[in-house]
């Protein structure tokens, strides 16, 4: 039995402005679950918005808390960054990727999503004619919606069906042979799916990207976060894949809110890789009358004029948390591991009752267990699913608005608590019933 009417679910719609649920954006589903158990004081099972629910790092606290009492929050701070977060990132990604990048070339960033917005507009501007961005689906909605505002064009295709590097070479060759694509973008692993590109598939990434001259923007946003395997050891193998060992024309985004908890201060790096740093584009001269060298004109000429630069603060406190782990004294894989079995739980309940795990492979591999997850239910598609589950007290996005063209919905484990399995597990129970004789 629904625990919301039809008509209440109408009236929360309208409320918020929300024109079609099926469609609904992260943003329009939070405002729909919040007046909903506003109206009514029934939690929902929240798995609409991927915002960290883990302790935030204490040394990163204690980090930023030194550098305020120092007095540095009187000064500006410089637009690359403070030198210690720059060396800390060049050694981090040593520490963890086995990739020798200058500090030069790791620029802080108010988050990944400040990372991407400028790195889209560098990367599409600096070669006439290669204007368009290519995504490889599913992926995070926010990345187009940033492309929306800044009037850029750009391809897709969804990668279920092109897994493995004989497959996904063949699409890519076919995206990128009209020569207008100036940047791939993808998560790893991935959201939502959760599914992870492995060494083989991008060293075809890179190849392809070295070839038709195309920059690989690599959000690493779930750094490490592939349960699967043992990675997360500083200095030792195996290190975690990536496009830039088999690519110069690359751009990793390191962010510190899920691995390190550390979302609400919003700090990240954009890492340009050393030869596309010291690239130099007469275009970008010629546009932001400066020196067209690329890492210097995405530094000073656009993520500057974003945000002015980031907090020095919270600069610092990344800088701790990143050496720290170098060190080994913070073992950030496991502090998150609590999603692998958020993951494994929430996935258990839905599948008893009926749902399957939509994007379930991963070439040979089972996908694995993490901060996302997909779900379908025989017989609806992903905005029917949407919506019914909003009725039981359940809040998620469809697969729709991630580029995706399979009919499900996007689940995140990173608000579920241990008091509502059972809540969760029920409620599904009731969809059941109701939806097995459909």
């Amino acid at each position: 039995m629904k625990l919301f009417s039809d008509e209440l679910v109408a009236e929360a719609c309208n409320s918020c402005n929300v024109r079609d649920l099926t469609t609904a954006t992260i943003g329009e589903m939070v405002l729909v679950a919040q007046y909903l158990e506003s109206k009514t004081g029934i939690p929902f099972i929240r798995m609409d918005q991927g915002s960290p629910s883990l302790p935030m790092n204490r040394y990163g606290i204690e980090a930023e808390k030194a550098a305020l009492d120092s007095g540095i929050g009187s000064q500006y701070p410089a637009a690359g960054g403070v030198p210690e977060l720059k060396k800390a990132a060049s050694r981090f990604i040593k520490a963890f990727i086995d990739i020798d990048i200058s500090p030069v070339g790791c620029v802080p960033t108010t988050g990944s999503v400040a990372a991407s917005f400028g790195a889209f507009i560098g990367c599409t501007q600096r070669i006439p004619g290669k204007d368009k961005v290519l995504f490889i689906d599913p992926g995070f909605p926010i990345q187009k919606s940033q492309l929306r505002v800044l009037g850029i064009k750009w391809k897709e295709f969804d990668i279920y069906h092109y897994r493995g590097a004989e497959a996904l070479g063949a699409k890519l060759e076919e995206e990128l042979s009209s020569g207008d694509v100036a940047a791939i973008i993808y998560s790893n692993p991935n959201n939502p799916a959760w599914i992870c590109l492995d060494e083989s598939e991008l060293r075809v990434v890179g190849s392809l990207a070295t070839k038709y001259d195309v920059v690989v923007m690599e959000d690493l946003a779930y750094f490490c976060m592939d349960f699967r395997h043992p990675l997360g050891k500083p200095y030792e193998a195996p290190f975690l894949p990536t496009v830039a060992r088999y690519t110069d024309n690359y751009i990793l985004m390191l962010s510190a809110s899920k691995i390190f908890s550390y979302a609400g201060q919003r700090i990240a790096l954009c890492c340009v890789g050393d030869n596309l740093y010291k690239r130099h584009y007469p275009a970008l001269a010629e546009r932001y009358n400066d020196s067209g060298i690329f890492g210097v004109t995405l530094t000073a000429s656009i993520l500057y004029m974003i945000t002015s630069g980031c907090t020095a603060t919270t600069q610092y406190a990344y800088a701790r948390m990143l050496d720290l782990s170098c060190d080994g004294v913070i073992d950030f894989v496991e502090d998150v591991r609590e999603y692998e079995r958020r993951a494994a739980r929430m996935k258990e309940i839905f599948c008893r009752h009926g749902f399957n795990v939509t994007y379930d492979r991963d070439v040979e591999e089972k996908v694995g267990d993490g901060f996302f997850f997909t779900l379908s239910y025989p017989g609806l598609t992903g905005g029917e699913l949407l919506s019914e589950l909003v009725s039981y007290g359940v809040s998620s996005i469809s697969l729709s608005t991630t580029g995706s063209l399979r009919e499900g919905i996007r689940a995140c484990t990173s608000r579920m608590r241990d008091d509502m399995y059972d809540v969760l597990d029920s409620r599904m129970a009731e969809f059941e019933q109701d939806h097995i004789s459909r």
